[in-house]
């Protein structure tokens, strides 16, 4: 997958890893700022036990 779509970039060889690693920087933008935070509403694991011992 990774070489197809380096391959199919256009422009020469230092451009072309420019350009991969900008789509890279890009994809985990995304996905830090829309894809995970709504996926975290469906995780069993982001609700804390902290605080809710009682003595």
């Amino acid at each position: 997958m990774y070489a197809w779509i380096f391959t199919h970039l256009p422009g020469p060889l230092w451009f072309r890893v420019i350009l991969a690693a900008a789509l890279v920087v890009a994809v985990v933008l995304l996905l830090m700022n829309f894809i995970f935070p709504w996926l975290s509403q469906y995780s069993p694991w982001t609700e804390s036990t902290i605080g809710l011992m009682l003595l």
